[in-house]
């Protein structure tokens, strides 16, 4: 019997109605029209925090307010979680997912006033040590802990509540054992398969995920080069991994029966340590920050999926500034970039061509923080 929590997710009609028309006229998906919205850091401190950037439609950001998670954050320095997806949105952007990694537990948020108010209606043991990573699709929600020997663990979202309800037996462990040091756990735009890196080993993890949301099957695949950290989807079940060792991007594609296919291998962007990599809403082009380098690297999708380098510096942050996480808005019109030395977030408009034009920058982030999402 199905588990009744478990609802697939389907992308609304008006969505795909308003992308179509965008496609008719031959007009970018990031060239519409943007009445605003925010932009969310997790401060990673003790204790815990969200803040709240209100977003205006030209995409400059101003600091509102910030949002206890009621659990702990740990460590410090540009990268302390080691980690993309410590703080994502869901459910349609009307929940926001924390990770508490000094506590060993997440936080739910619901998102109201446009964005600009946050509920805490959860907090729920991870299920492990250390998370660093939440993966959300539909009302299915899996947790990715980086601590002791490396593990993931499931959750429902109750119906009514949106609380978390932990889905026994769905615990497990990482191929690659306590050497893993995993970065990211995300679900396929379907959500038939789970994702996850792990830098330590070199690896990519799938799992196919049954109807009662079980993980099984799993898989572990190679990675194309060393240090495979953050990754996106496509529409399409391709996965964009960035490679931290070479600063790098591949492509693969991802079967909906976890077979892993190597589509663009180890495409350099002549950068220095790359991490989080976001992909535009229409597939289009992929965008990664180069800590090391205090840069910005652009590529281009084909529709299959294969990868090509369009800019290595499609934005410059500055020497020194060391951006990592990063965000694209709802639309993807607008990018922003968490600089971790200088305490910012720099935004970016996102041209029909893929470049980047800066728009904004704003302060108040603390050292430590780790975690950037955008509606």
């Amino acid at each position: 019997m199905s588990n009744p929590y478990l609802f697939r997710t389907v992308r609304a009609g008006g969505s795909l109605s308003l992308a179509l028309a965008w496609m008719l006229l031959g007009i970018s998906p990031t060239l519409a029209s943007d009445r605003g919205g925010a932009v969310y850091v997790l401060t990673n401190q003790a204790p815990n925090s969200v803040l709240v950037y209100a977003r205006a439609g030209d995409g400059t950001l101003r600091l509102s307010r910030s949002f206890p998670t009621g659990g702990m954050g740990m460590g410090n320095g540009a990268d302390p979680l080691g980690s993309q997806g410590s703080l994502v949105l869901g459910r349609w952007r009307q929940l926001l997912f924390a990770v508490n990694a000094g506590s060993n537990d997440v936080s739910v948020f619901t998102v109201q006033a446009a964005g600009l108010d946050l509920k805490l209606i959860d907090r729920a043991p991870s299920g492990g040590t250390m998370p660093v990573s939440i993966a959300a699709h539909g009302r299915l929600v899996y947790v990715l802990n980086a601590g002791g020997t490396p593990n993931i663990e499931g959750f429902f979202l109750d119906p009514t509540t949106s609380r978390l309800v932990p889905l026994p037996g769905s615990e497990r462990m990482l191929p690659g054992g306590a050497a893993s040091s995993p970065a990211e756990i995300a679900f396929s735009p379907d959500g038939d398969v789970l994702m996850v890196t792990e830098k330590g080993t070199n690896k990519i993890d799938i799992w196919q995920l049954n109807d009662d949301g079980f993980a099984e099957n799993g898989t572990t695949t190679d990675s194309s080069g060393a240090t495979p950290f953050g990754f996106a989807f496509t529409q399409r079940d391709v996965a964009v991994v960035s490679e931290a060792g070479p600063s790098a991007l591949s492509s693969y594609d991802i079967d909906d029966n976890g077979t892993v296919d190597l589509l663009t291998g180890t495409l350099s962007d002549g950068q220095k340590t790359n991490c989080w990599v976001v992909v535009t809403r229409n597939a289009r082009y992929a965008f990664t920050t180069n800590t090391a380098s205090g840069t910005i690297s652009s590529y281009q999708l084909t529709r299959e999926g294969f990868l090509t380098l369009l800019n290595e510096v499609a934005a410059n942050t500055g020497s020194g500034t060391a951006p990592i996480d990063m965000a694209l808005s709802a639309n993807s019109r607008f990018l922003y970039v968490r600089e971790a030395v200088k305490g910012r977030i720099d935004g970016f408009r996102v041209e029909s061509d893929g470049s980047l034009t800066a728009v904004t920058s704003a302060g108040g982030v603390p050292a430590g923080a780790q975690g950037v999402a955008a509606r």
